[in-house]
């Protein structure tokens, strides 16, 4: 009995350092400076795989951060999410900042929490482990870290939430062993969001999240259906997606009728298509007095606790 009621201890309160072994503590303060003592840093693998939107990482993979997210991911060194949770927030807050700034041109400096579209909430979605992954470890560690980060985020002011959406549709190979392409390959339509989850991935940046980006074909292949998820619901209710955003929990008959009203009104234009009429399909431009909104609440990022050094060296270019 006493040695279960050890084992179960150090499942919530480890015994050692998760990144260097010292005895009596969580986390080192060393190890947990390696972990997010530095700014958060845009990654991009080599070769960059199509469609992965901009990622920001908290640390590189190595040393003391790679002994840390192995101990929480394999080892069940639950106490680590915590600290992995607040690496993953200041991704978040980087990424989501930078995704404001483009939406506006450029223009926007301010944290996210004073300038979230609309009042709107970052959205942080998990990237999924397999079925079997979640299983043979007894816990799913991209979306339990994401937890974590999304009550850091709150913490500090920034609205924030977890969406777990997206799930496997089909059975993947171990990644472990596969290259860049190969694991392009084995995961090219093999995400979806769930049944009525798309409805959740509207009303503020939608940040893709896991706890390590290697080559980056499992947040493209995320993108990917987040994106699909999103216009199919747009469709689906026949108002344009980023119109859709300002009013995902109103019913669809309320949603049709505020669409009326603000055509009715001018208060918020429709997208004009180049060279024809308004409200006409084809190429489309944006209203200039609402396109920064419109391009926020368009924005996917994405955010790592941990990626490849060689990822790093990508920005001095």
């Amino acid at each position: 009995m006493r040695g279960w009621w050890q084992d179960l201890t150090d499942l919530v309160l480890p015994a050692e350092c998760g990144g260097c072994g010292r005895p009596r503590t969580v986390l080192c303060p060393e190890c947990r400076d390696a972990l997010s003592g530095a700014a958060p840093s845009r990654v991009r693998p080599v070769p960059q795989p199509p469609g992965l939107p901009v990622v920001h990482a908290a640390a590189r993979y190595a040393d003391a951060v790679r002994a840390v997210l192995l101990a929480h991911k394999e080892r069940g060194a639950l106490a680590l999410a915590a600290p992995l949770g607040a690496a993953l927030a200041g991704a978040v807050r980087v990424g989501v900042r930078e995704a404001l700034a483009r939406a506006d041109g450029g223009l926007w400096t301010g944290p996210p929490a004073t300038r979230t579209p609309g009042g709107g909430t970052v959205l942080l979605v998990p990237v999924p482990s397999s079925r079997g992954a979640v299983r043979a470890r007894g816990h799913d560690p991209a979306r339990r870290i994401a937890l974590a980060a999304a009550g850091e985020l709150r913490r500090s002011g920034t609205p924030a939430r977890v969406a777990a959406v997206l799930r496997q549709r089909r059975t993947v190979a171990d990644q472990s062993g596969l290259n860049s392409r190969q694991r392009l390959d084995n995961l090219a339509g093999a995400l979806a969001v769930a049944p009525a989850g798309a409805r959740l991935l509207f009303g503020g940046p939608v940040v893709l999240v896991d706890d390590l980006m290697t080559t980056g074909a499992s947040i493209a292949e995320a993108v990917r259906a987040v994106r699909a998820a999103r216009a199919a619901e747009a469709a689906y209710i026949g108002v344009e997606p980023l119109v859709y955003a300002a009013a995902t929990r109103e019913s669809t008959e309320e949603r049709m009728q505020r669409m009326q009203r603000m055509q009715q009104t001018q208060q918020v234009r429709w997208r004009e298509p180049i060279g024809g009429a308004r409200g006409s399909r084809g190429s489309m431009r944006e209203g200039p007095e609402r396109a920064g909104v419109h391009r926020a609440h368009d924005e996917i990022c994405a955010a790592v606790v941990a990626a490849t050094p060689d990822s790093f060296e990508m920005n001095r270019n």
